[in-house]
């Protein structure tokens, strides 16, 4: 009920720091076109507080101007500030940092992490909770926690996030969401149950009747018309017509829905995380998170977002249509970028740290990015090096020549090695490939070197360490693109536009690594697939001079970027 009428709604998925802050409100135009009257979006704990005490909540960061424009957009939000929001995204929305305060264990009852819990949980509080519907906001709804059943069932832990989210103002309507095998364990009574992944009326009803009140209301807080990708599988595809019909069920039901995703976008920088079960390999995900949702990666509309238009239009009242479909984005093809200048990153490290041991990333006060270890090796011969506990992926150096890989993905973490005569030089460049984001493991995410290396089963000690976070990238000093070079390096380059457009930057020549444009990470490449392409918005280019410029990981010797007109995301190699 919504001013004592019965309200249906009909919600949508996206997230404010996967879209650049110049397209939101493109997106929510998209989004009241297709029919929806309500927006979801998780909030990001590691965006808002990257580092402790330290709050950010300026440009695609601004929640509340994302709120505001929802509101002036004419829809409803759904806000799910939980500090765990798995969402594929790195540490499932956790900061790095909490994982070096001693003794605190997330999703608990432990007392450091409700301490850091309420400081954050209060200032997005003091920002969001005005903006609730019973003080003149569009915020409909708040979620506790989340799929806190799949992870645990301690009621205890689940009041106090109800007494926590209270204290901050979020006195409004409160729910919990679950997987429909879970939804019990994380259920508190009192709040409605909202249920994840099952769209078959019947049940769902069933479901929440047993454990509320028998009457209602209904509510799929996360409708799976798509999915998600990680690195080295095929794109997943959901075809639109059978999820149709679902919808049409759903909705001729009475029953509410948030669709999960409407609109994926993108993740940027380093926020992917990554999946590990038991029965897996680690899954780091890919940046794309176009998740085959109705609108693309771009923000364009698809097959899906036609036929699930259609579908919402039948169930409007009578006399009453949705607004017109804005025009797709026009996509320019840029061909020919190229490089111009290229440095070795062995030629451009930051001041060592020393240590008898590798340090993980979190000792050395680093969240994402990467480490390069150094160690001088005296011997001569070949034999076995071992690398105990790498976390993710590691580029082996040995001499300034890249001779090797190995991936935690593939259980990769020794290879055999020939040491000539006199000093060696070996270098370990780790990348972190994102901090799970679901299930118990993420009780183990730190990164970097955790354990040791040995060369024939003999530890080596005394360790330099240069930290390479990559948070903002200068000019390159070499000035020439180098064919000699034969480890990781930083390439530059410009090129000059007559008018911004969206575009695809084409890696599929290149081996592995990140991409920047006027200062924007733009995420990950990797010629492994499915992702072939990298998204560049239009509102991140400008007429004239634009600067390119990338960190190859594998030392591949390119020198030449295209832009396409759409993306490659369905090719593995």
């Amino acid at each position: 009920m919504l001013d004592g009428k019965p309200f249906q709604m009909i919600s949508g998925e996206m997230h404010y720091a996967r879209i650049p802050k110049q397209a939101w409100r493109d997106r929510m135009k998209m989004a009241k076109s297709m029919g929806l009257n309500t927006i979801g979006t998780y909030i990001f704990w590691n965006l808002h507080e990257p580092e402790k005490g330290v709050f950010d909540f300026s440009g695609d960061h601004d929640i509340v101007d994302f709120v505001t424009t929802a509101k002036e957009e004419g829809l409803w939000v759904i806000l799910r500030p939980s500090p765990y929001v798995c969402a594929e995204w790195e540490y499932g929305g956790y900061p790095y940092w909490l994982q070096s305060e001693k003794g605190l264990v997330v999703r608990s009852r432990n007392s450091k992490y409700l301490k850091e819990y309420r400081k954050y949980i209060n200032e997005i509080g003091k920002r969001l909770a005005p903006l609730q519907i019973k003080n003149g906001g569009n915020i409909l709804m708040i979620q506790l926690e989340n799929e806190y059943g799949s992870y645990g069932n301690d009621k205890e832990y689940l009041k106090i996030n109800q007494k926590m989210f209270i204290a901050a103002g979020f006195d409004g309507l409160l729910y919990t969401c679950d997987p429909a095998a879970d939804v019990e364990k994380g259920y508190l009574p009192g709040l409605l149950p909202a249920i994840n992944g099952l769209d078959k009326p019947n049940e769902v009803k069933a479901l929440v009747n047993k454990l509320h009140n028998g009457k209602g209301p209904y509510y799929i807080a996360e409708w799976y018309p798509a999915w998600f990708d990680w690195w080295g599988t095929p794109h997943h595809i959901v075809p639109p017509g059978d999820y149709a019909n679902r919808l049409d069920s759903v909705l001729k039901n009475g029953i509410s829905i948030n669709m999960y995703m409407f609109h994926g976008g993108t993740t940027r920088g380093f926020m992917n995380g990554a999946n590990l079960k038991d029965d897996t390999n680690f899954e780091p995900q890919i940046s794309s998170y176009d998740y085959d949702a109705p609108l693309d990666e771009a923000g364009n509309p698809t097959e899906k977002y036609f036929a699930f238009r259609k579908v919402i239009q039948k169930h409007l009242p009578a006399g009453v249509s949705l607004p017109e479909v804005p025009k797709r984005k026009p996509a320019v093809a840029i061909p020919g970028i190229m490089i111009s200048k290229e440095i070795s990153i062995l030629d451009n490290l930051p001041k060592a740290i020393k240590s008898r041991n590798p340090k993980r990333f979190e000792e050395l006060g680093q969240d994402f990015g990467y480490v390069l270890y150094r160690k001088k090796i005296l011997k001569t011969g070949s034999g076995t090096l071992l690398i105990k506990g790498l976390r993710d992926y590691a580029v082996i150096i040995l001499n300034g020549k890249t001779i090797a890989t190995l991936d935690r993905r593939l259980k990769t973490d020794s290879l055999s090695i020939n040491l000539s005569a006199g000093i060696n030089t070996l270098d370990i460049l780790v990348e972190n490939m994102g901090r799970i984001n679901f299930g118990k493991y993420m009780l183990d995410n730190n990164k970097g070197i955790l354990e040791s290396v040995s060369f024939n089963k003999t530890p080596l000690i005394n360790w330099e360490m240069f930290k390479l976070p990559f948070k903002k990238i200068g000019d390159i000093k070499s000035n020439a693109h180098n064919e000699k070079i034969f480890s990781p390096k930083l390439s530059s380059g410009k090129f000059t536009l007559e008018k911004a457009a969206d575009t695809y930057l084409d890696m599929r020549n290149w081996g592995k690594g990140v991409v920047w444009v006027n200062g924007h990470n733009l995420g990950k490449y990797w010629s492994i697939g499915p992702q072939q392409t990298i998204y560049l918005p239009k509102e991140w280019l400008q007429e004239g001079e634009n600067k390119i410029m990338i960190f190859e990981m594998l030392g591949n010797n390119q020198n030449l970027i295209n832009g396409l007109e759409k993306p490659i995301l369905n090719l593995l190699q």
